[in-house]
């Protein structure tokens, strides 16, 4: 199975990006777009969060602004259920919504606006009490995610659950949690997807990109249907195409050879 990738470059908390949508400069974001979804990213994210007052009219320019170069869907990713139901209103392809959790003041304002609604889901594992601390923890809140959202008639295969990957600068141990908390979730809730924000793995330390590229494969093994993810790093989609391969994903190796003729596939 070729996991999903979210294209996360389009978010106002980098700097060109802020400053992209601020000044109205479409032919930056347009370029940014096309050349994800040219590198393999099947989502494109659009993320105007930064912009507290601004952000519903951020949101639909960027929206309006990405499909007008690409046929990818949009991952829309806001924590306004407000802010998601306009740009919702506007995707042109059924999106992806970022992100419902178990938040008591976000659970329900989330779940009357997902009702009805032709689209993905992603769930973090978070409630109240702050962020999981064991792979159990992670997977009793998938499994309460998962229930209110067939609740409320969202298909199982429609749900990315996503077990919120911590950096291992804070505690060394938050790798090997997120491969068991995938494990689990993977073993008991096997209809729905799995998702995370690859690089929080590697926040606050150096050489960031070949932390995230060396999770990668440890992560395809354990069953990760998805990533959130910079489709622009060579070396990272190479790792995901050869994963695959490895792991008895690509018949005949055939994915594998037609990167390699393309030059996608580092030597």
């Amino acid at each position: 199975m070729t996991p999903t990738l979210v294209g996360e470059l389009i978010n106002t908390s980098r700097t060109t990006i802020h400053d992209a949508v601020k000044q109205r400069d479409a032919d930056t974001i347009r370029q940014l777009a096309v050349a994800q979804e040219q590198a393999g990213a099947h989502y494109i994210d659009v993320n105007a969060g930064t912009g507290i007052a601004s952000e519903a009219v951020d949101m639909a320019w960027l929206v309006e602004t990405v499909q007008s170069v690409c046929d990818a869907p949009l991952c829309i990713d806001s924590p306004s259920p407000k802010v998601l139901e306009a740009a919702y209103d506007l995707a042109r392809r059924p999106p992806m919504i970022n992100s419902i959790s178990l938040e008591k003041n976000r659970l329900d304002p989330m779940k009357a606006f997902l009702k009805g609604k032709a689209c993905g889901v992603i769930a973090l594992c978070m409630d109240d009490t702050g962020l999981p601390g064991s792979a159990d923890a992670i997977l009793e809140r998938a499994a309460r995610l998962v229930d209110h959202l067939t609740a409320i008639g969202m298909p199982a295969e429609h749900i990315w659950i996503d077990p919120l990957v911590q950096p291992v600068s804070t505690d060394t141990g938050h790798g090997k949690l997120a491969l068991e908390a995938v494990t689990k979730i993977v073993r008991h809730l096997p209809d729905v997807n799995t998702i995370c924000g690859l690089s929080n793995i590697s926040f606050g330390l150096p050489c960031r990109r070949g932390i995230n590229r060396t999770l990668v494969p440890m992560l395809l093994e354990r069953g990760m249907t998805g990533f959130i993810c910079d489709p622009l790093d060579r070396h990272l989609m190479a790792a995901v195409k050869t994963s695959r391969m490895l792991l008895g994903q690509d018949d005949y190796c055939l994915a594998f050879m037609e990167a390699a003729g393309k030059g996608e596939i580092p030597g």
